[in-house]
């Protein structure tokens, strides 16, 4: 684990190195072309969003909750609850 942690660590060492023997100029248009890329990103996703919203026509049905006990039900299988179906090893049982 320390090993992977120093690789890691050395690998950032030498990436800020490199970042920081770049020249300033450079440097300002790289975190300018990335921000630029985050914002275009943010822009398709809300327009995406917008788009998805003002397509839909989906209405929203609120009905009440049934039992599945309750429930005509015509099997022959009567529901069990997993909760309280114990299953048993034979290695754990008393001989």
């Amino acid at each position: 684990m320390k090993n992977l942690r120093t690789t890691i660590s050395n690998w950032f060492d030498k990436l800020d190195g490199q970042w920081r023997a770049m020249p300033v100029k450079k440097q300002h248009r790289y975190t300018l072309l990335l921000f630029l890329g985050y914002a275009l990103l943010s822009v398709v996703v809300l327009l995406k969003v917008c788009y998805d919203v003002a397509k839909s026509d989906n209405t929203l049905t609120i009905e009440h909750i049934e039992n599945p006990i309750n429930r005509k039900n015509n099997s022959s299988v009567s529901p069990q609850d997993s909760i309280r179906t114990i299953l048993k090893h034979k290695n754990y049982e008393r001989q």
